[in-house]
């Protein structure tokens, strides 16, 4: 059953097997959180020190294959190491910049769970979004004209 305990024990094995030289500077938790359709994961500091790790609780649903869990939980494990919501030091300006994150999942050995994750993510999400996720109808907004204020107007 994946539940919270489930995700955390996945954190551990996947620090242990390849996050091993990053310390752990601070408490880590993990858990799910609410449904997303474009966002597996995220990472913050809390206020209290620790650093959440909160997965999309869309894969809790065992259709989702188990290497997408562990390639978002990798890939936030990346950030952590990079020093963003974390304590260590920030070794980029930008999380993402450049692919700085397959490139340091690739040298941690994690390039077959990322692709695999791409691929299924690619070739699956959008069909089993629309069966567990659907969108929800809404208006559609209306842009309206800004109306030009003339000069004339304001010497009144």
């Amino acid at each position: 059953m994946r539940d919270n305990r489930w995700l955390e024990l996945k954190l551990q094995d996947i620090w242990n097997r390849y996050f091993l030289d990053i310390e752990k500077l601070n408490d880590v938790k993990i858990r799910f959180g609410r449904k997303a359709r474009t966002r597996l994961g995220s990472i913050k500091k809390q206020d209290d020190g620790s650093t959440l790790i909160t997965i999309n609780s869309l894969l809790k649903i065992g259709e989702v294959p188990e290497f997408v869990i562990q390639g978002t939980i990798a890939h936030e494990l990346v950030h952590y190491a990079h020093g963003f919501s974390s304590p260590h030091l920030k070794r980029f300006d930008h999380p993402h910049k450049g692919g700085v994150v397959g490139k340091e999942m690739a040298t941690r050995g994690l390039e077959d769970i990322l692709i695999l994750q791409k691929r299924w993510l690619k070739e699956n999400w959008k069909n089993f979004l629309d069966s567990h996720h659907p969108r929800v109808a809404t208006k559609r907004k209306v842009r309206r004209k800004k109306i030009k204020r003339y000069a004339f107007l304001l010497k009144r």
